[in-house]
């Protein structure tokens, strides 16, 4: 069994693992900001408390709201902090979940560090393989010097989940290398699971791409980062992807900005234990 399995089936009920986003409110020193620490802390903690009560199999935390996103250049230590303290406060509320991170823009070391201090099992990795350009600008790829950060932390439990031909992105620098390609470069670069995405939040991923990627038998696990709701999910089981990864879907009338909404989480988690039959 691949790490991922080891982490996630340790308290898994479906063959496909159901992995829940807690969005963080705003943090200091961006637009947005109008919360204190605790209240930060909080609100994820809820969050965290309804997804438990639904019976999920996993939870990424994520600083979504800090929009504009900036990358490491222009982002300061208190995203750090800030987000080290949420995450060992989420971890706390659900000690026996795989727990991930993910801080935006492409953090990828800085999420690495917080996983390390907050005993999480994964992060999120945007810009793994090959450059792109995203909405923050060009981003490189970081595989080989994000990975020896790893080993340097002596960190090698924490999975590195990639993004491959992300959302919200431009692939025109490398419109000449299929996702196939891109998904055996980032499992030569030795990614521990591969996330693929529609467009944009909230969109589902192409079909014939997942098709393309599970063809390669790359042995890795197959992720769906965006787009995953009530009409899909059975496709997704069916097609036995390792993970979905829920945020928008689970959130009132499906926007990823608004409160959790527990009629629809439930409603989804009926439909999966459905489609795990």
């Amino acid at each position: 069994m691949n790490r991922f399995g080891e982490i996630f089936r340790k308290c898994l009920k479906n063959k496909t693992s159901i992995i829940g986003m807690v969005h963080v409110r705003s943090l200091p020193n961006c637009p947005l900001s109008r919360l204190s620490v605790q209240q930060l802390v909080d609100i994820s903690c809820a969050e965290t408390e309804i997804y438990k009560k639904y019976q999920l199999d996993g939870i990424c935390v994520e600083n979504m709201f800090d929009v504009p996103y900036v990358t490491r250049r222009d982002s300061g230590p208190e995203v750090t902090a800030v987000m080290t303290r949420v995450c060992a406060e989420v971890k706390k509320c659900a000690p026996n979940l795989p727990i991930g991170v993910q801080i935006l823009a492409a953090l990828n070391q800085e999420a690495v560090a917080v996983a390390v201090a907050a005993g999480l099992q994964f992060v999120r990795c945007e810009s793994f393989v090959f450059g792109h350009i995203a909405d923050e600008g060009y981003m490189d790829g970081c595989a080989g010097s994000l990975l020896r950060y790893r080993r340097h932390l002596n960190a090698d439990h924490i999975l590195v989940l990639t993004d491959i031909k992300k959302k919200h992105s431009s692939h025109s620098i490398t419109s000449d290398v299929s996702i196939g390609e891109t998904a055996k470069s980032a499992q030569f670069f030795l990614s521990d699971g591969l996330i693929i995405t529609g467009q944009s939040t909230g969109h589902f991923p192409k079909l014939d791409e997942l098709k393309d990627i599970q063809e390669l038998n790359l042995g890795i696990p197959l992720l769906i980062g965006s787009g995953v709701d009530d009409n899909n999910v059975g496709d997704c089981i069916e097609q036995e992807v390792s993970a979905v990864i829920v945020g928008s879907h689970f959130k009132k009338d499906g926007l990823w900005s608004n409160d959790l909404c527990e009629n629809r989480i439930s409603r989804f988690m009926d439909r999966v234990h459905q489609c795990s039959q």
